[in-house]
């Protein structure tokens, strides 16, 4: 039976700021434009890391009874592949944390628009079907798609939406740099993996691209984040506050590009991690102060 250590382990808490940052950023835009709401800031949050832990515990339940994941893979404790959780108990944790993840959601919906019902709904059928049913599109190579979509676009845009009442055109450019990140944490975890994902016939996106392609394209969209953000700078004078947080992305990149594998890309993955926050919080504070 897992220890209470093991099932934080196996709720991958190194990305949790894939949830944290995007929330984070629309809340400061809508705080920039007067719209500040905190205690929708604070249930969009809880949404948000709900949906994310849910996803994990999907994944782990999804990928142990297919055999795609197994004991040799390098990273976090995986739970069902292990044996260390019967595949009911994962199964149970992420359902559980999808229900609650809706039922908070439905405050916002009561309080914003009914519309966002449907987004809801859309965001937990993408983060079952990511490797769960018949045809996960994980293993199609559009989980970066996915995840640039639901934890950058929507959790920006709606985040800004619930507080303010609307999505201005600031919010959509805003979700592009975060979703990147978010992207950037997803190419390096699944760059770590492509051994054992061709061994079981887990087609990523870094199967897809190979080695190179990958390690180019995490490199790429680390770059991406910070000139995009910048795009900004006219309306927000200090985003190029942003840049502040640049150092911590030379160890990641250096790391993929230098053609680390294994267990050095899980210090890659949380050094992403902390790229991801820092540059949250930096970009936050930007758009507040302008």
């Amino acid at each position: 039976m897992a220890t209470v250590s093991e099932w934080v382990s196996g709720l991958r808490p190194r990305t949790l700021p894939n949830s944290i940052v995007p929330v984070a950023v629309g809340t400061a835009l809508a705080l920039g434009l007067d719209g500040f709401v905190w205690w929708k800031a604070l249930l969009a949050l809880v949404v948000s890391m709900a949906l994310q832990v849910g996803v994990n515990f999907a994944n782990d339940y999804s990928d142990g009874v297919k055999g795609t994941d197994t004991e040799e893979r390098t990273g976090p404790t995986r739970l069902t592949a292990s044996g260390l959780a019967r595949p009911g108990q994962v199964l149970a944790a992420a359902l559980g944390s999808f229900a609650f993840a809706g039922a908070v959601g439905l405050v916002l919906v009561a309080t914003s628009s009914w519309w966002l019902l449907l987004v809801g709904i859309l965001a937990i059928a993408a983060a079952w079907y990511y490797t769960g049913g018949r045809a996960p599109y994980g293993y199609r190579g559009l989980g970066e798609v996915s995840v640039f979509v639901f934890f950058g676009v929507v959790a920006v845009v709606g985040t800004v939406f619930v507080q303010l009442g609307s999505a201005p055109w600031q919010a959509w450019v805003a979700s592009v740099p975060v979703g990147l990140l978010s992207c950037s944490v997803l190419v390096i975890n699944n760059l770590r993996d492509i051994p054992t994902d061709r061994e079981t016939g887990k087609v990523t996106l870094a199967v897809r691209l190979g080695d190179a392609g990958t390690r180019r394209l995490f490199a790429g969209a680390v770059a991406a984040s910070y000139a995009v953000a910048l795009v900004l700078t006219p309306v927000f004078w200090w985003t190029p506050l942003v840049l502040l947080s640049a150092p911590l992305a030379v160890p990641p990149v250096r790391r993929v590009l230098g053609g680390q594998a294994g267990r050095d890309l899980v210090l890659g993955l949380g050094e992403t991690g902390r790229l991801q926050l820092a540059f949250g919080v930096l970009f936050s504070a930007a758009l507040v102060l302008g």
